[in-house]
């Protein structure tokens, strides 16, 4: 889990959550580094990003926002085609925004008191995990 400043945009830590990625395999082996495909919100619609997932061979499940889309067709022919988009796959992204939901029941989460990103970090690590426990139940 990487923890950026408050303030800050998702798009400028996609590089370094990219290069921090880490996906172990159930069985034996090294940990894969190149997903198959990532879901993003309209925030990583950039060229920039795009461009990166493309030379890694990574399919972007990303919406192309309505600005974009107005610019693309305001041009014409020379805008190019609209990127692709899975509007099926992009369902499965609200796992990943439920699981944010609950993170954030946690009023220190949700408002970021911790100044320190270290602190703010352990936090939400510790939040997982009573989610995680939580959800074991009684699990032997």
């Amino acid at each position: 889990m990487l923890a950026g400043p408050g303030q800050g945009g998702d798009a400028p830590a996609f590089d370094a959550l990219m290069s921090a990625l880490h996906v172990h395999p159930p069985g034996p082996g090294r940990p894969r580094t190149r997903p198959k495909r990532v879901r993003g919100d309209k925030a990583y619609s950039s060229a920039a990003i795009r461009t990166h997932l493309r030379s890694r061979h990574i399919t972007a499940v990303i919406p192309e926002p309505a600005d974009r889309q107005a610019n693309r067709r305001r041009r014409g022919r020379a805008g190019g085609r609209p990127p692709a988009f899975d509007r099926q796959d992009y369902r499965g992204r609200n796992v990943i925004e439920r699981f944010f939901g609950l993170l954030k029941q946690w009023r220190a989460l949700a408002t970021r008191f911790d100044k320190l990103a270290l602190t703010y970090r352990g936090g939400a690590v510790l939040r997982a995990v009573t989610i995680w426990l939580k959800a074991l139940g009684d699990t032997p």
